[in-house]
């Protein structure tokens, strides 16, 4: 089993900057592939980035690329999202997420992750 807790959402005007962060326990963090994703009310959830247990390879969804830097330290068994020029669009509930997947086909994939956080909120006013 892996734990995850996400952190650092919040309110925040359109083209503000806010970094989520998400603490693992349980199994080893390093073992992992990281995932954000993210559910608006009324939508499905959505793949916003990953990044694969060395950090070596990184993905990202078209919509956020070049706004939005995934990032770990797998010393302290965190996840990062780094979110600048934020968006109303970009509102909704953030997840982070582990996969034993690498592959870039697989980890944008929301069935292919096994341990889940709880959420944490982020808002974007216009």
């Amino acid at each position: 089993q892996v734990q995850l807790v996400e952190s650092g959402g919040g309110l925040v005007q359109a083209g503000g900057s806010l970094r989520l962060s998400c603490t693992a326990s349980g199994r080893p963090f390093s073992r992992y592939t990281m995932g954000w994703f993210r559910q608006a009310p009324g939508k499905e959830r959505e793949f916003v980035a990953a990044i694969t247990w060395s950090g070596g390879s990184s993905y990202y969804a078209d919509s956020v690329r070049g706004r939005f830097r995934v990032s770990r330290d797998n010393a302290e068994n965190t996840l990062y999202l780094q979110m600048n020029s934020l968006k109303p669009e970009d509102t909704a509930v953030y997840y982070c997420a582990a996969s034993g997947y690498h592959s870039g086909k697989d980890v944008i994939e929301v069935r292919r992750y096994d341990y889940w956080g709880q959420g944490t909120q982020v808002t974007v006013s216009s």
